[in-house]
């Protein structure tokens, strides 16, 4: 451990969404603490969960960025990020290409996005040689459960009468027959890891229409309907794949990408573990003193398994305290939140607009940090400090 005036600091944020991505705030943490600590050695593990922001948090630690020309939601082609590491293993994130944030997507009705995309980008890394991908699933705009990746990568929908069917909901209304024969035979020799939080099943009422459909787009009239379509597509799915994926946990992740993934036999993980493990966020927390970490908003749902608390998780394992910054904290999980870190703490010092703070984010996390080390040194500090007026 180092001494109290230049102590070994972690800093581990996730994105705080609209505002700073997670690289972003740590240089801004950085210039606080370094304000009040100026031969701190500083760590910087930015974070993710598994939505956007993950390419760019993987990036920042290692890999190099790829370019894929894809399909978005609406059927659009667009450039997308993917990320490819040393040890051949590649990244793609849903938000890059079907996104709750494309606008071009989500003009079109939610019952006619597709998926394709990213079964788009998977077929394109397989041809480039890539036999282990990581898939970040937050952040879509899509509710298919997964039938345009699967079409993308081979299978093929018929009516009764033998028909080819578009993979997306509204064509697949008269849905009989799957066809699996032609799926990427590559696929069987790679490894697909899903990276998400969601652990919804596909249907019913906890399940992806019902929970994430109205934020999509998806009309109250609508979500019998579309509950039930997706139902009976994965029936005929399973029945193809000869697997049973619809109640699996996280079979409801990204709108029934999930459940796409899981008759592909991907892996579901936590995103922050993931994330926690490719920086070596255990290993950058040898002999560290503190750690902050924080995002745009935590709330009741942080306490699920979000980037902070897979960060808090990893510091209590090292016996290194944990200090939680973020833009906002709901004021219903204070008491909870205050259980694990060493004080919680916004960044607003009085009121002012969202647009405001999200003008001045780094500012105010930059002078947030450097008072929370104020704080700290204070306390470790002993005797009287002579104040200059």
């Amino acid at each position: 451990m180092t001494s109290s005036t230049t102590p070994t600091i972690v800093l581990a944020p996730d994105s705080f969404k609209g505002s700073l991505t997670a690289q972003q705030a740590c240089d801004a943490l950085s210039e606080g603490l370094l304000r009040v600590y100026p031969h701190a050695v500083l760590r910087a593990c930015p974070m993710a969960d598994g939505g956007e922001g993950t390419l760019d948090a993987l990036l920042s630690h290692a890999g190099t960025r790829r370019i894929l020309t894809v399909h978005g939601a609406s059927g659009v082609l667009r450039d997308t990020a993917a990320g490819v590491f040393d040890d051949g293993t590649a990244i793609i994130e849903t938000a890059e290409i079907v996104g709750i944030t494309d606008a071009i997507g989500m003009a079109v009705p939610v019952e006619a996005r597709s998926t394709a995309g990213l079964g788009e980008a998977i077929h394109d890394l397989l041809e480039q040689g890539v036999r282990c991908i990581l898939i970040g699933l937050g952040g879509s705009s899509t509710n298919d459960a997964g039938v345009g990746l699967l079409n993308a990568l081979g299978v093929r929908f018929y009516d009764a009468a033998g028909g080819v069917l578009a993979a997306v909901p509204v064509a697949l209304e008269k849905l009989a027959r799957v066809d699996i024969s032609g799926l990427d035979p590559r696929l069987a020799q790679t490894t697909l890891i899903a990276m998400s939080d969601v652990d919804n099943p596909l249907c019913g009422p906890h399940g992806a229409t019902a929970v994430f459909g109205p934020q999509k787009g998806v009309r109250p009239a609508q979500l019998q309907q579309l509950d039930e379509l997706l139902g009976h597509c994965a029936a005929l799915l399973e029945n193809a794949f000869d697997c049973a994926a619809q109640q699996a946990p996280g079979a409801g992740a990204a709108g029934g990408l999930g459940f796409a993934l899981q008759l592909l036999g991907a892996e579901f993980r936590r995103g922050a573990d993931v994330v926690a493990e490719h920086l070596g966020l255990g290993e950058a927390l040898r002999d560290a003193d503190w750690m902050i970490t924080g995002e745009g908003r935590s709330d009741l749902q942080s306490l699920r398994g979000k980037a902070p608390m897979i960060a808090c998780r990893y510091a209590h394992e090292a016996g290194v305290p944990v200090t939680l910054l973020s833009g906002a904290i709901g004021p219903e999980a204070l008491p909870a939140l205050s259980l694990y870190f060493a004080g919680c703490f916004s960044l607003a010092a009085g009121p002012m607009t969202l647009g405001d703070a999200v003008a001045n984010a780094h500012a105010l996390l930059a002078n947030a940090a450097q008072q929370i080390g104020l704080l700290r040194l204070a306390a470790q500090t002993s005797g009287k400090r002579v104040m200059e007026y």
